[in-house]
């Protein structure tokens, strides 16, 4: 790799152990994908905060980095494990607590923003259209690269923080323009509402792609679609298909940069949604557990919450999971005390994928395909899919 004076210095330890660390994780991954040197980015999220998946091990690796080490760009974590003022009434263990806080203490140390969010464009961390940054979670990767058209690679916990540190990551991959082309035509023949479709339509469109052994689909066939139905498509083509980047005709910014595909297409079509609906929908539910929020729940989401919830009460367990300064937005609103004198209860900065909420429950229903995937893989639950309006009617049934 041609790396600047800069670049050298990080990596001999100039700048200190933390940084001479990251560059060589940095170098290491550049020198794999070929990249021809170091870019400068604008800014950083960082996964692998909740405590569940860093255990002692990932805490250690923290503290160590954490000891010399400063960010250089403004950074952001992914959801932990748990909501650091709302644990107890949320049925967190003390103990899982203890070391949750210990692991944002270290990232704190860093100089990392501790608001802890899935969605960092939704509350500060917004980078410009062509601005290269290194983001980790697979949802948000998605919708920096599609729905604003800044450039990341699918960063891992460790990358994304040597980032940080270093203010640099290697040039290769997204960052690159060649190889942001739409490799897939896909033709939507069917219309679309809703953050649940989209994450019907995104399961659909991520199955396909991996059939297929192809990453970057060219969609056509949707005249609009809100920022929360975006944020729900990409976080279910991210999770089932391991996409990071896709073109939206006459949405997505980048869609005209490019030719449209032609040597591979498909189509989706009402068959096709029945189909994939059904398969998010488990036989023998149960469901005692109710969520919203993944990925975060914007303010208009919540919004439309307290509204189907003004003047009643839920019988299950009911989160609505989102970042800490939307439940700040939501408590100056009047929201917060609609929702929770309804019985619904907010998990600010976690969610129901990395909640150590294995064993509570049976049964989920979300309005996302992503929360169905998890729910079923990681925590062993029985699932189904709806709109938010039939979330909260399946709540206080």
């Amino acid at each position: 790799m041609n790396l600047s004076q800069e670049d050298r210095d990080m990596l001999e330890g100039k700048h200190g152990k933390a940084v001479q660390k990251s560059m060589e994780i940095l170098t290491t991954l550049g020198e794999i994908f070929n990249a021809e040197g170091m870019i400068t980015i604008h800014s950083v999220q960082v996964a692998g905060v909740s405590y569940a998946n860093l255990g002692e091990a990932g805490l250690e690796f923290l503290n160590e980095m954490a000891e010399d080490g400063k960010v250089r760009v403004l950074t952001t974590l992914n959801p932990a494990g748990m909501d650091r003022e709302n644990w107890k009434v949320l049925g967190i263990d003390e103990e899982f607590a203890k070391n949750q806080n210990r692991a944002i203490n270290a990232f704190a140390k860093m100089g990392i923003i501790t608001t802890c969010s899935c969605t960092p464009y939704l509350i500060g961390n917004s980078p410009h259209f062509g601005q290269h940054i290194a983001w980790a979670e697979s949802s948000a990767v998605c919708f920096a690269n599609s729905v604003i058209g800044a450039r990341t690679n699918r960063e891992g916990g460790p990358s994304a923080l040597a980032a940080a540190l270093t203010g640099k990551t290697p040039n290769y991959g997204y960052h690159l323009d060649q190889n942001r082309r739409g490799q897939v035509l896909v033709k939507v023949n069917v219309p679309l509402k809703g953050t649940d479709e989209f994450g019907v339509l995104g399961k659909i469109i991520g199955d396909k792609l991996v059939a297929l052994g192809k990453v970057i689909p060219f969609i056509v066939g949707i005249p609009s679609a809100t920022v929360e139905e975006l944020k729900s498509f990409c976080a279910s083509i991210a999770t089932y298909g391991g996409v990071a980047l896709f073109h939206m005709e006459g949405i997505t910014p980048e869609y005209n940069n490019y030719p449209k595909p032609k040597d591979i297409e498909f189509d989706v079509n009402q068959n096709d949604m029945e189909k994939a609906r059904t398969e998010l929908i488990d036989d023998n539910l149960e469901i005692d557990f109710v969520s919203i929020g993944c990925p975060h729940a914007s303010i208009h989401e919540i919004a439309i919450l307290a509204d189907l919830l003004k003047g009643k009460k839920v019988n299950k367990e009911f989160w609505i999971t989102t970042a800490r300064p939307t439940k700040k937005i939501a408590d100056q609103a009047g929201y917060t005390k609609t929702i929770e004198d309804a019985g619904a209860k907010f998990a600010a900065d976690t969610c129901c994928v990395v909640a150590p909420i294995k064993g509570r429950f049976k049964g989920i229903m979300v309005d996302s395909a992503k929360a169905c995937y998890y729910g079923r893989a990681k925590n062993k639950f029985k699932v189904k899919i709806g709109t938010i309006e039939d979330c909260v009617a399946e709540a206080i049934r």
